[in-house]
């Protein structure tokens, strides 16, 4: 038996180092094959066809190379102008991760550390009061906060800003108005400030202003203006021309419309006059949760910088490191109230990014890689950055309200396939 075993081994190795070679050449060298183009073709052209959103478009880069773009449907379907490369949208709350990265590159200057208090640099935010309830005349009972506003806080949406859903702090925010466009990003923050907290810093996670109180501090620590400091930083080393708060005349024919979605399917064009008010016009406030417009290709060299761990080519916007801390979750199992964080998927929260903990637990779920950080906007906007497959995605439309139509769990299973438990 055993000359038997010993006659046969060369066999049976030469036999297994052939299946493992064959297996290693049938392995597909990248996720976004032929088939996988002509499946999100199909997925987005259903999406247009359909009625669902009037124009869609879609750019993927897999190890440094282009392996998709399309773009289906219109970008003014009054104007029936296509859907195309070039086309401006609004990126709503994509900007918050652009600002984060503007807040980061001082981080590397030693410019601040994560847990210093909020107040140090931006005094407005000293001794802050928390909501507690109202009494039986319906005065507001506040009481100290357990310990300061620290810059994480403001990071990973957990500083507890005054929000609309407490009616009589709904009052309060709507009467301060501190996010109107005529405001300075000093007063925004000044009104802000004055305002009590809705729960103790570090208590809960609640999406709000936090963000724009980084570009705040953005200003506050280089002593530049926030948008001329983005620019600079930003924009320009990574040669994102068509990223900015304010299109040009001569660029406007390139603006998508925005459109809205009824309960009943129907899709009718925001008025432009409101769905462009921001973006028209050189307001004072230059927000860091919102505001800029741009195109796929602007959006995917931030996303590749990120990929590439802070550089893009010759250029190095971050630290290594820096950005592996902003793409580490800071969410500790004690803050359980995260609002509507967990449709996300099974997620965390680092600096200005969701970052994935878990894989998805069932086909329902938003479909993505363990490790990969992203964010959103409210005209339906995502990208995302997968380091594992080293993989970015940006997918562009103009649709309110945000994405009820689940257009990026269909993208999102049209690249990795559809989730099997």
């Amino acid at each position: 038996m055993k000359k038997t075993i010993l006659a046969i081994l060369p066999v049976l190795l030469i036999a297994s180092a052939f299946q493992l070679s064959t297996t290693h050449k049938n392995k597909p060298a990248f996720i976004v094959t032929p088939d996988v183009k002509n499946r999100i073709d199909a997925t987005l052209k259903r999406f247009t066809d359909s009625g669902k959103t009037a124009g869609v478009s879609a750019l993927i880069f897999e190890k440094g190379k282009e392996v998709y773009f399309n773009a289906f449907g219109y970008a003014d379907r009054e104007a029936n102008k296509p859907m195309d490369r070039n086309t401006l949208v609004r990126i709503f709350s994509m900007t918050k991760p652009v600002t984060g990265v503007a807040l980061m590159t001082l981080y590397d200057k030693g410019a601040f550390q994560l847990d210093d208090p909020l107040s140090k640099y931006c005094p407005e935010f000293t001794d802050m009061k928390v909501y507690k309830g109202v009494d039986a005349s319906g005065n507001l009972i506040l009481e100290p906060a357990k310990r300061p506003i620290t810059i994480r806080d403001i990071t990973r949406h957990t500083a507890g800003f005054a929000g609309t859903d407490i009616p009589a702090l709904a009052d309060l925010v709507k009467k301060a108005n501190y996010m109107a466009p005529t405001n300075t990003l000093s007063e925004m923050a000044k009104k802000l400030a004055s305002l009590p907290l809705q729960f103790h810093p570090g208590d809960q996670w609640a999406y709000g202003p936090s963000v724009d109180v980084q570009a705040y501090l953005v200003e506050k620590l280089s002593g530049k203006p926030f948008d001329q400091y983005v620019k600079e930083t930003i924009l320009d080393p990574l040669k994102m021309t068509n990223t900015r708060y304010v299109i040009p005349e001569n660029d406007r024919g390139r603006f998508a419309a925005l459109y809205n979605r009824s309960d009943a399917g129907v899709l009718t064009r925001v008025p432009d006059e409101q769905a462009n008010s921001f973006n028209t016009k050189d307001w004072a406030l230059k927000p860091g949760g919102f505001g800029l417009t741009a195109t796929l290709d602007d959006y995917m060299k931030f996303a590749q910088m990120l990929v590439n761990k802070g550089q893009l080519g010759k250029v190095r916007i971050l630290k290594t490191e820096t950005v592996k801390l902003m793409s580490t979750n800071h969410l500790s199992d004690t803050i359980t109230q995260r609002l509507w964080l967990p449709s996300k998927g099974r997620v965390g929260f680092g600096i200005d990014f969701a970052v994935r903990t878990q894989p998805p637990a069932n086909k329902e779920e938003n479909n993505g890689v363990v490790g990969e950080f992203f964010w959103d906007g409210a005209a339906s906007t995502v990208f995302w950055v997968d380091p594992t497959n080293n993989l970015t995605a940006v997918l562009f439309t103009q649709l309110v309200p945000f994405d009820k139509v689940k257009l990026h769990k269909s993208f999102r299973d049209a690249v990795y396939g559809e989730f099997q438990p």
